[in-house]
């Protein structure tokens, strides 16, 4: 090899690391999924700011649902992070804020089994399971007079909020609003998982509404 072929071959060398180096960069560079909308709201309270940006940060780690029955530690049991139902972003996000509502789910059941939904064909209650059921967390709240009204309003929905919906067939759903803003107009995505891990998407109003709680000031 000559000594400019040389040169020659070594230039292309350089070139091409350096283009598959921005290649890299460009690609570290684009927005995931959840991070293709970053424009957000302040959140006063230090508890709620807490409980959000929990919510927020679980759909960096928890990649995929399973709400598969799991015998867990009690209190502050939980499913391996990096995976869970739609119930546990909920449950995760309020022990932010000294909420375990597990324990507190539990307790109150044990207290008034009878005020919770018999669609299980449980005699009494199951600690394991019963604070990961929607219909449960749903009377939970209700019982802790935490309902808000449901509004066809994206303004009345506010960072910390959580949301339950029925999406048909007797299947329900729950999220938590964050303070990063929607399309709609004063509005803001919700935390949720509903089959591909926890996701920050613009789903407030895809289903029918059938709970709206705020439980933190």
């Amino acid at each position: 090899m000559s000594k400019r072929t040389g040169l020659i071959f070594l230039l292309a060398i350089t070139i091409t690391t350096l283009m598959t180096a921005c290649q890299q960069v460009a690609r570290m560079a684009q927005p995931s999924p959840n991070e293709e909308r970053r424009a957000t709201t302040p959140i006063d309270s230090p508890t709620v700011r807490r409980v959000v940006e929990d919510a927020v940060e679980q759909s960096t780690y928890t990649l995929y649902y399973d709400p598969s029955y799991v015998k867990l530690d009690y209190p502050g049991g939980d499913v391996p992070r990096e995976r869970g139902a739609c119930t546990d972003v909920i449950i995760r996000a309020f022990r932010k804020a000294d909420v375990d509502l597990q324990k507190e789910i539990h307790e109150d059941m044990a207290r008034s089994f009878n005020a919770y939904p018999q669609k299980w064909g449980l005699a009494r209650p199951d600690r394991n399971i019963d604070h990961r059921r929607v219909p449960n967390m749903m009377t939970y709240f209700a019982r802790q007079r935490k309902a808000l009204a449901i509004t066809a309003e994206a303004k009345d929905y506010l960072p910390g909020d959580v949301v339950a919906w029925d999406l048909g067939n007797g299947t329900t759903h729950i999220g938590l609003v964050t303070n990063i803003i929607s399309d709609n107009p004063g509005g803001f995505l919700l935390a949720h998982n509903i089959g591909a891990g926890v996701k920050i998407e613009e789903v407030l109003f895809t289903w029918r509404i059938i709970g709206h709680y705020r439980f933190f000031k």
